[in-house]
């Protein structure tokens, strides 16, 4: 079975899949493997045109074709034929836009054509628009000079440029005359015109002027060394002086420096100047200007330092540890380091079947071309071209873009929501386009069991997806590669997430209190959790066990057992971890208040208080009190365990008032706590102390009475009166 689809984006790459159906459902998938490009074989290549020609080979250049048909163009046929012939043969298969056809037959006439070919297949063929005799071009060399005669002023610069022609290139050389010697004699002429013999030669003169050894002055900068950075330019200058004029050299250590398209030597007749520029590492060192005339020789010294990048390291390079998959190299320092610490080494291999690096520079006399083989994304940005010659320098830049796939999204790919059957993720563009634009990105989805990747959309034009459907408690992984026009990138693939509610758990609730207990029942109290998980509280669980039982159950309460309980809190997400346990209690019922405390003496530092035990002990025996204390107004109590039914209360501050109360604690826990006493002021008392008890005659005489008795209720320092 067939099915033609139509209306695809051209340069669009698809994956396909096809389901069976039948009345009980849909069948699995049967997908592509790879995917399919959309594309169509290119168009022609531009125009054709001969570089060059010679007697056995034809070089010919051509323009790329106006569409490669949705597909980048692998390569170029180049044929040929004989003139008038219609038989023609491949003659080279190149990437570039360019070719040499080799092993011609000299003088015999060949017609050329070139085809485009991509994935899809061949283009038409472009044909060069003429034949080509297979034949040396001789052009007899020609030189016009627009003037037979130039002048220029004194220390300035002149520049002759002379068009020539010729084919083979012509050798190119100049040259000047030497300087000029006269051979002088003497003739005599009378009034009559007669004429006499000539006299003989003086010999070979050469006119000069007085003599006066070279002198020279200098800025006293130069007096040190002259350090700058690579790249820069320097000038070394000195005033001249001498008669005859002195002729000024320029040497570096004992080489003198000629006069090149970097190094530019000015020199006038009253100047002497030296000019480097973008100066290198060697062009750093010890400089003398050589000054001579024929009165003497002055020289003058210069010194300079150029801080350039690193010399070469020092060898050998040795190579170490070799295994199939790595190797460890070692070399030594360079010897010069360029006037600084080296930073960090670069390394660099290829494959020693590859002859040539992939980067060449082919020129000729009227072109230069840069030829990169095996193009990559390194090998974009901006180039810069520099034609240079005696006379000059000149630059260009020239921006390169490498059209491939792009490179990965930029991670990390961003869990932004989390629910029960749904997750939105995120992620940033790829740093390396390709050189064109992204179409689209493709997102792929796993079961974190599994190995199996499966197409969530391979249409996304955003940098975000919400990807939906996805089973409540599954643990996934997802994926995202980019794509344009010429594929697909590797991708970057996200944390593993489970789909969930985007909440958790809460925390623990506080630690259980008992408030109140009884045979039958007991109040249980907690603090809610410090952190609920992000969704409300739903609800506590809430267990208790037996103290000394490892389980925790419900059943009804048993008297006289010591329980213990934990809570547990739960929201949309789940049950939280268990509070800590709390204290046992035990299931009895609690005794009843004891009696109103009753202030029986009171001082400014001390009352003494009591009351009466509880009417009911609720069944187990009271053993203790807890008395509190309250100072007004203050709303803190102040706690003190006895043992008895009276305490006393020291420590009072003068003047204040207090309230008291009091618990009773038997097996089951502390009562509730009595009616509070009424405010009782710490003072001393004001009133008459209570009169002593039971007087009793122990002895008498007819003269005296001895009594005794007990001391009042209230034990205050008096004075006794007897009354007779």
């Amino acid at each position: 079975m067939s099915l033609k689809v139509e209306s695809l984006p051209e340069g669009g790459i698809f994956f396909f899949r096809v389901l069976a159906e039948n009345e009980y459902g849909v069948g699995l998938q049967a997908k592509t493997i790879e995917p399919i490009k959309i594309s169509e074989k290119p168009q022609p290549p531009g125009k054709v045109s001969v570089v060059d020609v010679s007697r056995s080979t034809v070089s010919l250049k051509w323009e790329k074709p106006i569409h490669d048909g949705g597909s980048r163009v692998s390569h170029y046929e180049v044929e040929m034929a004989p003139k008038d012939s219609d038989t023609w043969s491949l003659c080279a298969s190149v990437k570039s836009l360019e070719t040499t056809v080799a092993s011609l037959l000299q003088g015999e006439e060949y017609q050329f054509r070139v085809v485009a070919v991509n994935d899809k297949g061949k283009s038409d063929p472009r044909q060069l628009s003429h034949s080509v005799v297979a034949k040396d071009l001789t052009i007899e060399p020609s030189i016009r000079p627009k003037a037979s005669t130039y002048s220029v002023q004194v220390g300035y610069d002149l520049k002759i440029e002379v068009p020539i022609a010729g084919h083979p290139k012509p050798t190119i050389t100049w040259t000047k005359d030497e300087d000029s010697k006269y051979d002088f004699r003497v003739i005599a002429r009378n009034a009559a015109g007669a004429v006499s013999k000539p006299s003989d030669t003086t010999g070979s003169i050469m006119a000069k002027d007085e003599v006066e050894t070279p002198k020279c002055e200098t800025d006293p900068i130069y007096n040190q060394t002259i350090v700058i950075n690579a790249g820069e330019t320097f000038t070394l200058e000195a005033s001249v002086e001498g008669k005859p004029i002195p002729t000024a050299q320029w040497f570096k250590g004992s080489f003198e420096v000629e006069n090149t398209a970097r190094a530019e030597i000015k020199n006038t007749d009253c100047k002497a100047i030296l000019v480097v520029k973008d100066a290198i590492r060697v062009d750093g060192g010890q400089y003398t200007l050589v000054l001579t005339n024929v009165a003497g020789t002055k020289t003058v010294p210069f010194s300079v330092k150029v801080l350039d990048r690193p010399g070469p390291s020092e060898g050998p390079l040795t190579i170490s540890n070799v295994t199939e998959e790595k190797c460890s190299l070692s070399w030594l320092p360079p010897r010069h380091d360029g006037g600084a610490s080296i930073s960090h080494y670069v390394i660099q291999k290829r494959e020693t079947s590859r002859l040539t690096t992939r980067l060449n520079v082919l020129s000729t006399s009227s072109s230069t071309k840069l030829v990169i083989k095996d193009a990559n994304k390194e090998d974009s940005g901006k180039y810069s071209v520099t034609a240079t010659s005696s006379i000059g320098t000149v630059t260009e830049e020239i921006i390169v873009i490498i059209l491939d796939k792009p490179g990965p999204p930029t991670g990390p790919v961003k869990i932004e929501e989390v629910s029960c059957n749904y997750v939105v993720l995120s992620w940033e563009p790829p740093e390396y386009t390709g050189g064109c634009q992204i179409n689209n990105y493709i997102v792929e989805k796993r079961d974190t069991t599994t190995t199996n990747w499966q197409i969530v959309s391979a249409t996304i034009a955003r940098t975000t997806i919400k990807v939906s459907k996805l089973k409540t408690g599954v643990e996934y992984q997802f994926r995202v590669c980019a794509e344009n026009r010429y594929g697909k990138s590797s991708p970057i693939v996200s944390p593993a997430v489970i789909a969930q509610y985007p909440f958790s758990v809460p925390a623990a609730p506080g630690t259980p209190i008992t408030t109140a207990a009884t045979k039958d029942n007991m109040v249980v109290e907690w603090k809610p959790p410090s952190n609920n998980g992000g969704s409300p509280i739903l609800g506590y669980h809430l267990e208790r066990k037996e103290k000394n039982k490892p389980r925790f159950k419900t059943t009804d309460l048993e008297e006289g057992i010591e329980y213990e309980f934990r809570v547990y809190a739960e929201n949309i997400a789940g049950v939280s971890p268990a509070s800590k346990v709390s204290d046992g209690t035990v299931a009895r019922d609690p005794c009843d208040p004891p009696g109103t405390p009753e202030a029986i003496e009171i001082t400014r530092n001390h009352v003494t208080l009591q009351w009466t035990k509880p009417q009911y002990d609720g069944g187990s025996l009271i053993t203790g009190y807890l008395i509190e204390r309250k100072k007004y107004p203050d709303t803190r109590w102040m706690k003190k365990p006895v043992y008895d039914l009276r305490v006393k209360a020291s420590h009072l501050r003068e003047g204040c008032e207090y309230e008291y109360r009091v618990f009773a604690e038997n097996a089951a826990g502390l009562s509730k706590p009595s009616t509070p006493c009424p405010l009782t002021k710490a003072e001393d008392p004001q009133f008459l102390p209570s009169p002593p008890a039971k007087p009793k005659i122990i002895d008498s005489t007819k003269n005296t009475v001895t009594l005794s008795w007990n001391k009042p209720l209230f034990d205050v320092t008096m004075n006794f009166f007897l009354l007779l």
